[in-house]
């Protein structure tokens, strides 16, 4: 354990942290030696090197990813992010990420994740629209419908999703095409999206912030909290809480950080948001900068941006009683250690924000069956995956005496472990 510690203290990167998150949980129920081996590897690694043509005619090269962790529980899924910092050893943490969320909340689904190292900004949207189509058509048969299933994620939407879906069943036989709309999920609605779909990932933090609360005896009427990231999954639990009546007094997302000791609406700042692409600016609000924000005195804090936010330097300036992780892989190793000391609750990303793999799992139902589901039936059939993947976590806590985020990986292990222990290992 002091060993495993050390290296955390390093700069490592974000699969080399995935890695020793994993190594704690697997000498905690010691995992068998052989599927250890399998689930700290990724079973396929894509890289494709496509030409674009832009809007004045030049050419360019881009670079896209998709990594397949692993499938023993089902398809593979996980989404698509156009971001400037996407490479390799990013798609190979999430992908394997998205394995242990399948796992946790027990849908059939594997793990993987994909993107293209570029800033959407920079494009106008019909060079987006053949930079993703030209994607989907160098991806090939590494996706499909019972195989490996995309969906939105960080700079990415509906209409991306809408764009992939079209370009994939123009490469299916005519008569084949109906059957392979569950390609992607977060489509739009009349594509075959699912109702609940664009809110699924911050509906699932609040649902667990909710139970949390019960647990607690805490009243969320009178919570104060705190946001980073302010896109789709930060905008939806900020929403999602106001209604029960919590403050929202700070915010922070690429433009800045600004704060209201009164409350910030969140409605409001969303409108603001999508005319001015941040929040920096906002009237009814004061700037505050980076350690500023972090040292906000607020009940819940939601972390919703990009990785690697609450480490050695910054875990220590957080003043809060629970941390609902929207975002994956906000905590490092050493950040963990320190909210521990501090006594900070935490419920850790590969169940916190698992809403938005739950209800893709919906989606593609839906589109398999040929149905489409209310909001009381998505909203109702979420909270329940989501609870129980809360109480499994909070069970091996317990028994294990260890923090939530191991628990949360001995859940995923244990489940995988089953599974391979019942199918066997070819040959």
């Amino acid at each position: 354990m002091g060993k495993t510690l050390k290296k955390s203290e390093k700069e490592l990167s974000l699969y080399e942290n995935v890695k020793l998150q994993f190594n704690l949980a697997k000498k905690i129920i010691k995992l068998d030696t052989g599927i250890s081996k399998i689930l700290e590897t990724t079973m396929n690694e894509l890289v494709v090197n496509f030409p674009v043509k832009m809007d004045n005619g030049s050419l360019e090269i881009f670079t896209g990813y998709r990594v397949q962790h692993n499938n023993a529980l089902g398809p593979f899924k996980g989404g698509l992010r156009f971001h400037p910092d996407v490479d390799i050893d990013e798609m190979r943490a999430l992908a394997t990420w998205m394995t242990w969320k399948s796992a946790i909340v027990q849908i059939p689904f594997g793990g993987a994740k994909g993107g293209i190292q570029i800033d959407p900004s920079k494009y106008s949207k019909t060079e987006l629209e053949r930079i993703s189509r030209r994607f989907t058509f160098a991806l090939g048969n590494n996706i499909g419908p019972e195989y490996d299933i995309p969906a939105p994620d960080v700079n990415t939407n509906a209409m991306i999703m809408g764009w992939i879906l079209d370009t994939y069943i123009s490469t299916i036989t005519p008569n084949n095409r109906q059957h392979c709309f569950h390609i992607v999920t977060g489509k739009p609605i009349g594509l075959g999206g699912s109702l609940g779909r664009d809110k699924a990932t911050g509906q699932g933090v609040v649902f667990l912030i909710e139970q949390w609360a019960k647990e607690t005896n805490f009243d969320l009427s009178k919570a104060t909290y705190m946001v980073q990231g302010f896109g789709n999954v930060g905008s939806w639990s900020a929403k999602l809480l106001k209604n029960h009546g919590s403050k929202l007094v700070a915010i922070e997302d690429m433009t800045g950080a600004i704060f209201n000791s009164n409350g910030i609406d969140p409605d409001e700042l969303s409108k603001y948001v999508k005319k001015t692409g941040g929040v920096k600016g906002f009237k009814k609000s004061e700037p505050l900068n980076h350690d500023s924000f972090l040292r906000t005195r607020a009940d819940i804090f939601i972390p919703a941006a990009l990785e690697k936010q609450i480490t050695k330097k910054t875990a220590h300036l957080l003043n809060v009683k629970l941390i609902a992780e929207g975002a994956n892989g906000p905590t490092d190793l050493a950040g963990d250690k320190i909210l521990e000391e501090k006594g900070i609750h935490l419920i850790p990303d590969v169940l916190c924000n698992s809403g938005g793999v739950i209800v893709s799992y919906f989606e593609w139902l839906q589109n398999k069956r040929s149905e489409a589901w209310d909001i009381e039936q998505v909203d109702e059939k979420l909270s329940k995956k989501i609870i129980n993947g809360y109480k499994r976590v909070q069970e091996m806590a317990e028994k294990h005496k260890c923090n939530w985020r191991t628990a949360a990986y001995i859940v995923a292990l244990s489940h995988l472990e089953t599974v391979y222990k019942e199918r066997g290992i070819f040959p």
